[in-house]
């Protein structure tokens, strides 16, 4: 998940509290110190780092924690409650009639996230969605808004060669202005100059949009907020939207500095595929970001093609502790549609599957290899062997090596880890509190899950 580090520095500081039964003063300070040291390596404002953390070391000394709740555990509820504050309350998108105009400097993702946003709307809420291309400066900016759109029914429009950027606009209207929602993408320059500002009042007059949403690189750190403010003067920015979330420990400044301008995050982009885009709502991210989890955007990112009752099926054998090597592999086919193992541990408590969420970038990029890897190997098991698993013995596993171009002994690590995850899938059986949240996610209860 994007800020990893920050979250692992919030982590150490309140690990300082752990097994302390009453708060001094002192602790207090060295909790305050060590945050504060964390938010700015994350590249959040001096002044918001100042006041985030002077409140926390505030509410730490004044309130009680609740009967029963541990000091650390206070501390991050705190903390959790502070930075929700700071990044300020989730946007409404109204999902119908909606004219929507994307600004932003040139480099920052603008046109994939068009794109993204199409498509999200796409299949968030069933609409018939249009996009117009009016960037008459980007050569191939059509060509591209095309081809990442392909296969979606989202509908193209542009006008290659043509060099008004306004007429293209007011075309566009003409031809596809009758889908349910229209998004229209504008051209960017290094620098809002006089010709991009003229022109993009020009297309604002034209469009009459419903709403205005910035692009913004997360890798600008602080220079969001500034940025942001002067596109808000000029066309009144009713959203901003930042990219690349994942790839920038400055994340923290971008979305800080962007939360305290008039223009709020609306959307966060994670990752290269068109349904990498989320709806930004802070309580949620925030509780991702500190390792709490975040069960109902992990059911967000389900696609609609996800077979609904295959998963219920597939939940109630993992559950009783059946697990074959043809559960694993319907839970990877799964997976891989929902997202990377990255996006999907980032969405689930860090302390469930034996702390999986703790794992390091590499450690899951190992994990995502071994996943595509494994269904290869599988491909080339006979449905009896994978119904079966304890049939693969020497003979079996040379022959499935040969036949997937792996080694015997990526074979045996298949089987290694299907015994692992076996053993933890009866492990899970007897544990209430994993039920629960399962009864959570799923919203079963304990006897559709065969657990009764």
């Amino acid at each position: 998940m994007a800020l990893d580090g920050l979250k692992h520095r919030i982590m150490g500081s309140v690990g300082a509290l752990r097994g302390k039964r009453k708060i001094d003063e002192e602790s207090v300070k060295e909790l305050g110190r060590s945050l504060r040291k964390a938010l700015l390596e994350a590249d959040f404002n001096v002044r918001h780092s100042k006041e985030l953390t002077e409140r926390i070391e505030r509410r730490m000394l004044e309130e009680e924690p609740r009967p029963g709740i541990k000091l650390d555990t206070h501390a991050m509820n705190l903390i959790y409650a502070e930075l929700v504050r700071l990044l300020g309350p989730a946007r409404e998108i109204m999902p119908h009639n909606q004219t929507i105009l994307m600004v932003g400097l040139y480099g920052q993702g603008k046109t994939t996230t068009t794109a993204k946003l199409a498509d999200w709307w796409r299949r968030r809420h069933g609409l018939k969605v249009a996009v117009i291309e009016a960037d008459a400066h980007r050569p191939g900016a059509y060509e591209q808004l095309q081809q990442l759109l392909e296969g979606t029914n989202v509908d193209v429009y542009g006008e290659p060669g043509e060099s008004d950027a306004t007429k293209i606009v007011r075309n566009g209207i003409r031809n596809v202005g009758t889908a349910d929602v229209l998004i229209i993408d504008t051209a960017g320059r290094d620098g809002l100059d006089d010709e991009l500002r003229s022109e993009l009042v020009r297309i604002a007059e034209v469009a009459n949009a419903t709403e205005c949403f910035l692009v913004i690189d997360a890798q600008v750190g602080q220079a969001a907020g500034p940025v942001a403010q002067s596109f808000h003067e000029l066309v009144g920015v009713t959203g901003t939207i930042v990219t690349k979330l994942d790839g920038t420990a400055r994340g923290g400044g971008a979305l800080s500095a962007v939360a305290t301008t008039g223009a709020p995050i609306v959307f966060v982009g994670e990752g290269e595929r068109i349904q990498d885009l989320e709806l930004f709502e802070s309580d949620r991210f925030i509780s991702r970001l500190l390792g709490l989890g975040d069960i109902k955007g992990l059911i967000d990112l389900a696609p609609g093609d996800l077979d609904q009752e295959e998963a219920a099926r597939l939940a109630q054998r993992l559950m009783s502790g059946r697990f074959t090597l043809t559960d694993m592999y319907s839970q990877m086919e799964m997976m891989s549609k929902i997202g990377t193992v990255d996006k999907l541990l980032s969405h689930l408590p860090d302390a469930m599957f034996g702390g999986m969420g703790n794992m390091s970038r590499a450690q899951k990029q190992q994990m995502q290899g071994n996943l595509e890897k494994f269904r290869v190997i599988m491909d080339s098991m006979t449905q009896e062997e994978k119904d079966q698993p304890h049939l693969l013995k020497s003979s079996r596993i040379r022959r499935i090596a040969r036949g997937s171009g792996v080694y015997e002994k990526d074979v045996k690590e298949l089987l290694n880890q299907w015994n692992r995850s076996r053993k933890m899938m009866r492990g899970m059986k007897s544990d209430r509190s994993f039920r629960r949240k399962m009864k959570s996610m799923m919203d079963v209860d304990d006897m559709d899950l065969g657990m009764g």
